[in-house]
This record gives structure tokens, C-alpha cells and sequence, in this order.
């Protein structure tokens, strides 16, 4: 009962037709996250993009000026050397085989999945396992490298890996409640930012149809920048 009140609290400061300044939305969130943990702040954006075409399809990362406040566990294939440089820029999991293995008996313990490229017919085996998760390593995204250290301190670092879903909608953590206002806004507009800018070309018109704002366990937010 005293959660349902603190919800329905939470939505009832929100008017949810409205279109909020960047500003008045990051207030609203961080007022209504109430929860007895630091809640994730997540963007959500709404693209104009057919999401059935492949040639339409938004993938990319995005490294926060203020990062992510998230302690992201990261997960490397790599052998020799290159497993030595990741285990000492901070890789929580490092591995070949015996990482597949791992997978296999349903041991994910990583949000993020690096990879040096003559390993990958190797994470080809855990394909199936990975890529519905979003954990599938990718050159496009700097996740296939042979610079594995400096990979691991990046997303360590705060950076953000992103790509459009069902329905044209991408979802992203921007930082946590407990972010001060001013540092909040500058990771959403940073972010916005980076997706309308580098994929403007994919339609005619504006990119992104509609922003919102949320906290782990608070309501929406519409806004406009």
C-alpha cells in the first residue's frame, strides 16, 4: 500500500499530456523518484524511422560528460597478451573457451561484451545467446578490437551503447536520480544530440518524434528540447 501511494503520488504531479522544458522534466523526475535506491534515470526517444528496414535501423554509443553513475560489468574474449591488458584496464570477465562455456550454462554476469576480431568465430557459438540481449560485440559500436584495454576503460568510464528497437524506440540510462539537475541536462541533450546529429540523413524531417523522461520507478515525462 505505501508503494502504491508513493506511485500514484508520482503520477499525479505529472500532466501527462503536456510537453515539458528539458528543465521542468529532469525536476519532475528527480521529485518523483522516491525508491529506496538510487533509480536510473531513462531516456526514452520515439524516432521517425521505419524500424522494418535494415537501412533504417539507429546503432551507437555515446560516452556521457557525466557518465552513467552505473558500475557496468564488462566482459572480454580475449587470449594471451591482449587477456592480461584487459584484466588491467578493469574487465570483470575474461576468456576464451572457457567464457563460452560459461554462457552456454547461462552465466551472463556483464552488461557490456568486448571481443579481439580473431576470436569472434569463436562468440559466433554464443550468437544466439548474446545478440537478443543486446551483448553481442560489434565493430560498428568499437566492442571487435584489438585494443582491448583502452575499450574496457571506456565503457568503464560511463559510455553508453544504444540501437533502436521495435518500434523505432530507443532506451537509455542517463545518469541517476541522485545527479544534480545541471548534470542530468547535460547528458540528455548531449545524448539527443548525438542521435538527431549523426542520423539525419536516414529520413526526411526531424529524427526523433518525441522524448520522455522517466526514473526507474516514476512516471513518464514528455518533454521537448
Amino acid at each position: 500500500m505505501k508503494v502504491g501511494k508513493r506511485l500514484r503520488a508520482a503520477y499525479g504531479r505529472v500532466e501527462h499530456e503536456k510537453i515539458y522544458s528539458l528543465s521542468e522534466a529532469v525536476a519532475l523526475v528527480k521529485q518523483n523518484a522516491m525508491a529506496k535506491f538510487d533509480e536510473t534515470v531513462e531516456l526514452a526517444l520515439v524516432l521517425n524511422i521505419d524500424a522494418t528496414k535494415t537501412d533504417q535501423h539507429v546503432r551507437g554509443v555515446a560516452m556521457l560528460p557525466h557518465g552513467t553513475g552505473k558500475q557496468c560489468r564488462v566482459a572480454v574474449f580475449a587470449r594471451a597478451a591482449q587477456a592480461d591488458e584487459a584484466k588491467e584496464a578493469g574487465a570483470d570477465v575474461v576468456g576464451a573457451e572457457d567464457l563460452v562455456e560459461a554462457i552456454q550454462k547461462g552465466e551472463l554476469n556483464f552488461d557490456r561484451c568486448v571481443a579481439t576480431p580473431d576470436l569472434m568465430p569463436l562468440v559466433s557459438r554464443v550468437a544466439k545467446i548474446l545478440g537478443p540481449r543486446g551483448l553481442m560485440p560489434s565493430p560498428k559500436v568499437g566492442t571487435v578490437t584489438v585494443n582491448v584495454g583502452a575499450a574496457v576503460k571506456v565503457i568503464k568510464g560511463g559510455q553508453v551503447e544504444f540501437r533502436s528497437e521495435k518500434g523505432g524506440i530507443i532506451h537509455a540510462g542517463v545518469g541517476k536520480a541522485s545527479f544534480e539537475q545541471a548534470a542530468l541536462e547535460e547528458n540528455v541533450r548531449f545524448f539527443v544530440n548525438l542521435v538527431r546529429d549523426e542520423n539525419a540523413s536516414l529520413v526526411k524531417g526531424t529524427i526523433i518524434k518525441r522524448l520522455s523522461l522517466s526514473s526507474t520507478m516514476g512516471a513518464g515525462v514528455k518533454f521537448a528540447l
